[in-house]
């Protein structure tokens, strides 16, 4: 599902498979939790949290893989060690099932990301 015409996420969350909606409301927790400051919209189809209308943090549910987007260079170079590991893009997380998120890596970036300031790539 790349680019979901939902109007706003708890309809985008309304469109996936079970499996699929339970680890992606749990991103959507985290992402409310440690995200403080941000707003939650829909954006390119999914959804994604701004800060100052800057989009920081997004996620979705793509055909072959669960996407966690992560829009700051500078926290993914901090991040650099822990994410070699990762199945990873310039900017993309990808978790090819439900149960392989790791949900306390994800935590860590939302926090770093929170508190991190200057430029988004």
């Amino acid at each position: 599902m790349v680019q979901s015409p939902a109007p706003h996420v708890d309809a985008y969350l309304g469109e996936l498979p079970d499996d699929r909606k339970v680890v992606l409301t749990r991103l959507r927790e985290l992402c409310r939790t440690e995200l403080k400051g941000f707003t939650e919209v829909m954006a390119h189809g999914m959804p994604a949290y701004e800060r100052d209308g800057v989009a920081e943090i997004a996620f979705a549910s793509q055909k072959r893989y669960i996407s966690f987007y992560l829009l700051r260079g500078d926290v993914r170079d901090a991040f650099a060690e822990r994410l070699a590991g990762q199945d990873m893009g310039k900017g993309c997380l990808r978790f090819r099932k439900p149960e392989r998120v790791d949900l306390d890596l994800v935590r860590d970036l939302l926090r770093a990301t929170a508190t991190a300031s200057g430029p988004v790539c």
